[in-house]
Formats: C-alpha cells, sequence, structure tokens
C-alpha cells in the first residue's frame, strides 16, 4: 500500500517530504489539498493536522504531521540503512541532529520570510514587498550563509562527508530563493556553499520533485 501525502507538490513543506520518499524509493501518492479554497482548515484534513497546514502523511494507520517530524519517520522506517540519519554511532547522529536543529531555528526564518515577501506575498495576497524586511532579512541570511561557509570548507556536506537530513531539509526554501528573486548572489558568491547547492540541487531526487515546484 502506497504512502499517502496530502498537500502540494509545489509546497515547500510537502517538498520536504517527497525529497525524501524519493531517495528512498518509496510508493506513495500525492493528495492534493485545495488550499486556495481553504480545505486545510476544514474536515477532514483538521483530522489529519489540527493545525490545518500541510502536508500530513498516512502511512497505514499512522498519521503524521509536521514535515521534519514526517522526514525522520520515513527514514527510520524505510531507510535505515541510507545514511540520511547517520544513526550509527552517537557521534555520528548528533552531527545531522546538530545541523537539522540549524536549519529549523536559524536558516529557515529569514530564507522563508524573503521568500514570502518576494513571491508568496505579491503572487497570492496582492500585496507589496516591503523592502525594509527584505534588507533585515537578508542581512540574516548573510550572517548564517557565512557559517555555512565556514563549515562547507571543512566538509562536503553540513553533517560530514556524505548527504543527509541536515542538508536535505534546506532544499524547497532554497530552491524557490535562487529561482524566484533577485538574489542568487547570496549563494553564488560563497563557493563552498555554491558547491553544496549543486552537490544537493542535482541529486535525481531532488531534480524530480523541485521540477514540480513552481507558483507560475
Amino acid at each position: 500500500m502506497a504512502v499517502k501525502v496530502f498537500g502540494s507538490p509545489a509546497s515547500t513543506c510537502t517538498g520536504r517530504v517527497l525529497f525524501v520518499l524519493e531517495e528512498l524509493g518509496v510508493e506513495y501518492e500525492i493528495v492534493p489539498v485545495n488550499m486556495a479554497a481553504g480545505e486545510h482548515k476544514k474536515h477532514p484534513h483538521l483530522a489529519r493536522n489540527p493545525f490545518g497546514q500541510i502536508p500530513a502523511l498516512q502511512d497505514g494507520d499512522l498519521v503524521l504531521f509536521e514535515s521534519r517530524v514526517i522526514t525522520r519517520y520515513l527514514v527510520r522506517k524505510y531507510g535505515k540503512d541510507s545514511g540520511l540519519l547517520k544513526e550509527t554511532t552517537p557521534e555520528a547522529a548528533a552531527a545531522v541532529d546538530q545541523w537539522m536543529e540549524v536549519e529549523t531555528a536559524q536558516f529557515s526564518s529569514p530564507i522563508s520570510t524573503l521568500v514570502f515577501q518576494l513571491l508568496f506575498l505579491p503572487v497570492f495576497y496582492s500585496g507589496t514587498t516591503d523592502e525594509k524586511v527584505v534588507e533585515a532579512e537578508l542581512a540574516k541570511l548573510g550572517k548564517v550563509l557565512d557559517v555555512y561557509e565556514a563549515r562547507l570548507s571543512k566538509s562536503k556536506y553540513l553533517a560530514g562527508e556524505s548527504y543527509t537530513l541536515a542538508d536535505l531539509h534546506h532544499i524547497s526554501y532554497i530552491h524557490y530563493f535562487l529561482t524566484a528573486t533577485p538574489h542568487a548572489s547570496f549563494f553564488h558568491s560563497r563557493p563552498h556553499v555554491k558547491a553544496w547547492w549543486e552537490a544537493i540541487s542535482s541529486r535525481p531526487a531532488t531534480a524530480k520533485v523541485t521540477a514540480g515546484m513552481s507558483f507560475k
């Protein structure tokens, strides 16, 4: 029986789950949730995610929400030997946990705000980009990427020499930031960050999912 993903292929958080499913070769079905019609804020979706967000995952009788929780569940159930969580030793697992936490606590806020201001706000809400917010969040993102540049000068990937969820969790927002905003230089001007992005974005699973990530 295929795993069901309730969401939208264009969604950043749904994409995070799809990257893992593709990496692991798990059979899945995308069940569309029409956010424009408000389906995410109504039943039956609220029974899957009481906060009215996407995605949600159904695997047999189990229903999960929160994309970063879903990705870890999928690796532990379907990809223990994939290396995506490096749970072979406490030290290796801690390196992955550390950089996943950095993505959540340091990276996600500025880049998601920028993508909202520069893409989602004008496209979906007929709003006007707040340039002061953009300037402030670019400064925050730049500081984070400087840390990444230093880290990636010592290892190919954030948690070491192999690809893990610590890298994968970044992909969705970077994809939109580079393809739908005028600030790609923030990544391209940092050679180790640029090489890292080229490595993770060229993976077959990444390319397949990002091909469907567009709001045009």
